[in-house]
């Protein structure tokens, strides 16, 4: 079960002036699920993304910078879940690129103006004939209050749609963030293993989005990890209509700036957070927080240290306060002049470690009282400067063996 997360509500995400999507059943993989979706852009929308740093990235991706890179102004997303087209080869690339061509002959725009999305099964052919006769009910189905059931329709293994929403003001006028992502398992940053759409209708410089999706990734969707495992497909896009009748923001730093991105960042958390609270077998949300570094980077070395480690993991699915694995884990975690003695280790309010030794006042049953929660924060003191970190992650549980193990099935 997901950890305090529940389906967003419909009536909550508001719709983005520009776009429009459109989900149907497609049967990719399997029979009456919704597995097909577009979402249609109207002319003037500017796009952003960021991908899997993956080496092996599967074609969609591959087809995705092309097309980003060619900048002829893209016109619709389309993504199908069941099937990731990755470790496919060369046949791989022709039948995204075949997907991509359809779709734009029945909106009459250009294969170019597509991007292609694809997760699922690896090493699987794409069943491009499926996928071809589903876009004329996709678009039929275009709509621009249909966030939640895109939501639904590009799940592989999550338990729960994942959607968020805000509005904003800027320059008196009303500006709308919503966005939808997926992912439960094979998560781990650079990207995230996971898809992600936020779309706004903000008026933004477009030269400025690509900057804006990677602060907003950095903050949200590359500070969490479920078992360390980076995926062929991990993808984010940022979408600006500009439809928003406000004067076009020039600059990230202008007080109209700060704002929007404040509330894409903010959007892209509560979708990054969403993931790991359904984290396959998840039991419990965990934060961790990294204090008194030299630099951001020692402190993500931490906090990526105690959240891949198998051993915290499965003490904290078991709540058991074998906290010395996170000592452990820090001391691994690559930091070559790091000095124990000054190393302080919290469990939300209790002080398990003071000056790299068990704290004198800390008693194992407060340990295990905090380690019984869903809700959870380990925080570390490096006291070597002034850095920090957070990462969010979940604990490892028999049940991601079951599902990983039974996934293709």
């Amino acid at each position: 079960m997901p950890v305090n997360l529940s389906a967003p509500d419909p009536a909550s995400l508001h719709p983005v002036p520009g776009v429009r999507l459109g989900i149907t059943m497609a049967g990719v993989r399997k029979a009456n699920r919704r597995d097909l979706s577009v979402i249609a852009l109207d002319a003037g929308s500017a796009v952003a993304g960021v991908f899997t740093k993956n080496r092996f990235c599967a074609a969609p991706v591959q087809v995705c910078r092309e097309h980003l890179d060619a900048g002829t102004g893209i016109r619709a997303v389309l993504i199908n879940t069941g099937n990731a087209n990755a470790g496919t080869g060369a046949d791989g690339l022709a039948r995204a690129r075949l997907t991509c061509t359809a779709l734009a002959e029945a909106m009459g725009v250009q294969p170019q103006q597509i991007l292609p999305f694809s997760t699922g099964v690896i090493m699987e052919t794409l069943p491009v004939d499926r996928i071809v006769a589903g876009i004329p009910a996709a678009l039929a189905a275009l709509r621009p209050d249909a966030w939640d059931e895109a939501a639904a329709g590009i799940m592989t293994t999550d338990t729960l749609p994942k959607a968020a929403s805000r509005q904003v003001q800027i320059g008196g006028q009303t500006v709308s963030i919503t966005g939808i992502s997926k992912g439960a398992g094979m998560i781990r940053p650079n990207m995230a293993t996971m898809l992600g759409f936020v779309a706004t209708d903000a008026n933004i410089n477009p030269d400025l989005l690509q900057g804006l999706v990677r602060d907003a990734a950095d903050a949200s969707f590359n500070r969490i990890t479920i078992d360390g495992d980076t995926s062929t497909n991990d993808s984010f896009l940022l979408i600006a209509t500009n439809k928003a009748k406000h004067p076009r923001i020039e600059s990230l730093s202008s007080p109209e700036g700060q704002v929007l991105r404040d509330a894409v960042i903010a959007v892209s958390q509560q979708l990054a957070q969403a993931i790991v609270r359904d984290g396959e077998g998840a039991t419990k949300f965990i934060t961790i927080q990294i204090e008194g570094g030299r630099d951001e980077a020692e402190c993500q070395l931490a906090a990526y240290a105690i959240a891949h480690s198998p051993l915290v993991k499965t003490a904290f699915f078991a709540s058991d306060p074998n906290l010395g694995r996170i000592l452990a884990a820090v001391g691994y975690a690559g930091i070559a002049d790091l000095d124990q003695t000054l190393i302080e280790l919290y469990l939300d309010d209790v002080h398990v470690v003071r000056a790299g030794g068990r704290h004198p006042d800390y008693r194992e049953e407060d340990g295990q009282r905090v380690m019984k929660q869903s809700e959870i924060t380990i925080r570390v003191g490096l006291h070597r400067g002034p850095a920090q970190a957070t990462v969010w992650t979940c604990d490892l549980s028999h049940e991601y063996v079951t599902i990983n193990a039974d996934y293709r099935s």
